[in-house]
């Protein structure tokens, strides 16, 4: 049952935790974090977070698409949030491709709405390009992709400038950043902020998102472009318009690459746009689930 999320501690203690063995992912067994909660009436969503956050990035949407009859898989990626952060295995967007398809194997579930965010989306563009089989349909958010990187998150990738600074630092580096990518400052909740610091505040934590934003590599998704008219399930990207890092641009470029694909804009709302606005973006996905049909073929909205 969902319960008050906007407590970070409540929504780790709802996660569950699952080991993928050797050879499936990593040259190790490695344990995977994640939500996985309400009844697929209408089908699953796969909510996809990015770089610096896990599956509390969708603390706030969650409990309306459970209620509006969806069953939701919310991990945290490799390195990310509670799942392991070890400094024994890569976290390029390949690797968390993988590990996605190994949960979903492992869950057996063989078709999802998938919903990539920031790092997230070039996940998921992977997925609907090598893995389409697993992609029902496909809605793209305020993603990284082409070669528009983040500089601040970039700058964590440099370990011999970050290893040695304290903790402190990188939590208000981190905190610069929630504010950054929010449009109504009152959506910058103690609880919001408390919630996506929490992973990162501690050594270990540190370390593993420097590790994380050092597999930050724009030949990843520059690998991807002239495969994006490959993708065949039904696309809508959707962007929150105020986004400082991910430009509209480059969503609308999205948009006329990936064949049928719809673009919808979110106005007033910037990066975390599922905490700047959660009501609009539950509307945008579940007119887009309404409206456009299973397997890719279907109407626009």
């Amino acid at each position: 049952m969902v319960s008050d999320w906007s407590n970070w501690k409540k929504f780790r203690a709802a996660q569950q935790e699952i080991l993928l063995p050797a050879g499936q992912v990593a040259h190790i067994p490695v344990s995977v974090r994640y939500v996985d909660i309400g009844e697929a009436q209408r089908g699953t969503i796969l909510l996809m977070h990015g770089i610096p956050t896990w599956g509390y990035l969708y603390h706030a949407v969650i409990p309306t698409l459970v209620g509006a009859g969806y069953r939701i898989l919310a991990p945290d990626f490799l390195g990310h949030g509670w799942s392991d952060r070890r400094d024994r295995f890569d976290r390029s967007f390949q690797d968390q491709a993988r590990m996605i398809i190994a949960l979903l194997s492992a869950l057996k579930l063989e078709c999802v709405d998938v919903v990539g965010h920031d790092t997230g989306g070039a996940v998921a563009l992977i997925l609907a390009i090598e893995h389409r089989d697993y992609v029902n349909r496909l809605i793209i958010s305020n993603s990284v992709c082409y070669d528009r990187f983040d500089d601040d998150m970039l700058d964590f990738g440099h370990p011999l400038r970050w290893k040695t600074r304290p903790i402190a630092d990188l939590v208000e580096a981190i905190e610069e950043s929630l504010a950054a990518g929010l449009s109504d400052r009152n959506q910058l909740t103690h609880e919001f902020r408390q919630g996506i610091i929490a992973p990162w505040a501690s050594e270990e934590g540190k370390l593993s998102l420097l590790r994380n934003a050092s597999a930050l590599n724009a030949n990843q998704t520059m690998a991807l472009v002239d495969r994006h008219g490959d993708i065949s399930a039904q696309t809508m990207i959707l962007w929150g318009m105020d986004d400082p890092w991910q430009k509209s641009e480059d969503g609308k470029q999205l948009t006329q690459e990936i064949p049928g694909a719809v673009f919808r804009a979110i106005d007033g709302a910037s990066h975390w746009v599922q905490q700047d606005a959660p009501e609009k973006f539950c509307e945008a996905l579940l007119e887009f689930f309404a409206n456009a049909s299973n397997n890719g073929v279907g109407a626009d909205i």
